[in-house]
């Protein structure tokens, strides 16, 4: 409904009858201290580090997002249009309504869990490396990396004599 029309027939703002119908209820929380917030950020960085060696997750986000924003886009005009139609067909248009929000909040759900089974996936595939060298390690296949001196015995006993 436009605001002439609303200021006219004395109604509220579709923006009120929206977030009245969402039933978005505020989240009490205690305020994060510094250290979390840091603590928080390290490990989103790390996360963030080791995602981009997976291709194409950035195309996958874009689109998830531009499904979003068109659900959102789409539930607002719906809302608009079910206002200003007869109540006996606004019923079906605010169910549309309804279900343009619910697309848009599984696409934002999707991305998050798309995310978390990437990650979940390199922290498999490292603990498998981890356990595979340690396997090698300890039958003696692999060595561990580094530099090394071969030095006979004499030789070593006179750098030692040395440093003395």
């Amino acid at each position: 409904m436009t605001k002439k029309l609303e200021s006219l027939f004395d109604v509220e703002s579709s923006e009120d009858v929206v977030d009245r119908m969402v039933n978005v209820e505020p989240v009490e929380s205690k305020p994060l201290t510094v250290t979390e917030i840091e603590t928080a950020m390290t490990k989103v960085d790390k996360i963030d580090a080791a995602l981009p060696s997976v291709r194409d997750l950035e195309t996958s986000d874009n689109e998830m997002d531009e499904i979003a924003q068109l659900a959102q886009d789409t539930f607002k005009d719906l809302m608009d249009l079910g206002m200003n139609v007869e109540a006996r067909f606004s019923g079906e248009i605010f169910g549309n309504a309804a279900r343009m929000l619910d697309t848009a909040l599984s696409a934002k759900a999707n991305k998050v869990n798309k995310k978390l089974r990437m990650v979940d996936l390199q922290l498999k595939k490292a603990t498998l490396d981890a356990r595979l060298a340690k396997e090698q390690q300890s039958s003696g296949e692999v060595s561990t990396d580094g530099e090394g001196v071969v030095l006979d015995r004499n030789t070593l006993l006179q750098q030692i004599l040395d440093k003395k």
